[in-house]
């Protein structure tokens, strides 16, 4: 029996079971970031609604359940050490009072769309493959209709500032999948990712041509410049995310939702990528999860094709140049057993991931406080005072009149 206490009865009393289950995930969606080990390993161990419970001081904890959360975390390959659930309650209370998942699922219905989570008949199987870093639930804007499986899923991906090269054979590669009844899966983003959705769109033959992975919420499209088109994405295939409404596009939540586009496809083809591009931390993604990962070679005095590249010279990328042999990889098993090489190192590089999620809340322009730091970055007070210090003497970080923001070089 799990070593906890209810201190007194949930407002989600009067709900179905499932509706609770649905609403505490919609609520730990916005409490929690993505791929919050801790907090994922607490929805493990005790259930989405008891692990509610937990974060929001209604159910009480006890030695046990924190030796249940460690083992999760250990069988899990999650972080060898951490803090504990106190500190762990700490870094989430900032956003408690933020929790409005009634208010957030009434957005979705205000935009026709609706949230989906694990054991759901819509629900993405393929998605199980992340373990525990599986998301808790997806807020979906789009028709009613089951997303392909995984077999019927291919992900092309690039960089945002695409040379006519990639935006011709990205173009020519989403049209004629989406001829064959693929489903083209991107991120949304300017450059290869557009020509991706675009192409899809214009050939697609599937009930569910192409789907967008955002980093932000789906209640806008993002980056506005791609507004017609994610609008016609959310028409004709789907927009997904797995953080709530309202929710901005960070860097960091850029690099998390890219593990979600590997996941729903049985191959990722990586079209354009400097050397340190977003579309490598994709194809690593799906590398460790056993897709297949494909790159196009490219001119060798091209930047934007130095990425593909380096994944084709690694050995993590099969070489393809047409839609049959991406189509022939669409069934095979990804497997790479080659080490990363490491790029010349970026200041970022060192940062842990709680002082990457505190770089990502400082403002550029204003300053903010520590107390709003806490909420927007959903960490506690002694932590963002212990990162602010890490990032100052980096230069990453400048105090002003008493308040912090970004620096320029950041």
């Amino acid at each position: 029996m799990r070593n906890i206490e209810t201190k007194g009865t949930k407002p989600m009393a009067a709900a179905g079971m499932q509706d609770k289950e649905r609403i505490a995930r919609a609520a730990l969606a916005r409490l929690m970031e993505p791929q919050d080990s801790v907090g994922l390993a607490l929805v493990r161990v005790l259930g989405p609604i008891d692990a509610l419970g937990v974060a929001t001081g209604e159910v009480a904890t006890g030695p046990r359940l924190e030796q249940e959360v460690s083992t999760v975390l250990g069988e899990s390959g999650g972080p060898s050490t951490w803090v504990g659930l106190p500190a762990t309650l700490r870094r989430w209370a900032p956003r408690i009072n933020d929790l409005a998942p009634d208010r957030d699922l009434e957005t979705m219905r205000r935009l026709g769309g609706r949230l989906i989570v694990p054991g759901d008949e819509l629900w993405p199987q393929q998605l199980e493959d992340l373990g525990l870093q599986e998301p808790l639930c997806l807020w979906w804007r789009g028709q009613e209709q089951p997303l392909p499986p995984v077999r019927q899923a291919i992900a092309l991906v690039g960089s945002r500032d695409s040379t006519s090269y990639g935006a011709s054979v990205t173009g020519d590669f989403a049209y004629g999948l989406a001829q064959r009844g693929y489903t083209v899966v991107s991120g949304g983003a300017y450059g290869i990712d557009a020509h991706a959705h675009r192409g899809a769109l214009n050939g697609g033959m599937a009930d569910v041509p192409t789907i967008a992975v955002m980093a932000g919420g789906v209640d806008r499209f993002y980056p506005s410049g791609n507004e017609d088109l994610l609008r016609a994405v959310s028409t004709q295939g789907a927009v997904i995310s797995e953080v709530p409404p309202g929710s901005a596009p960070t860097r960091y939540r850029f690099l998390q939702r890219n593990r979600i586009i590997a996941a729903l496809a049985s191959v990722t083809v990586v079209v354009e990528a400097r050397w340190r591009s977003g579309a490598l931390n994709t194809a690593h993604h799906a590398e460790s999860i056993g897709r297949v990962v494909a790159a196009v070679p490219g001119s060798i005095h091209s930047a934007n094709s130095a990425g593909c590249h380096r994944l084709l010279r690694e050995g993590g990328a099969v070489c393809v140049t047409d839609i049959g042999e991406i189509t022939e990889l669409a069934g095979a098993i990804g497997e790479s057993s080659s080490e990363e090489k490491s790029a010349e190192p970026a200041v970022h590089d060192g940062l842990s991931l709680e002082d990457l999620i505190l770089l990502d809340a400082l403002p550029l322009r204003s300053t903010s406080s520590v107390e709003k730091l806490t909420v927007v970055a959903g960490l506690g007070p002694d932590t963002v005072r212990a990162g602010l210090g890490r990032l100052g003497l980096l230069g990453l970080a400048t105090s002003e009149r008493g308040g912090w923001k970004r620096a320029r070089n950041a």
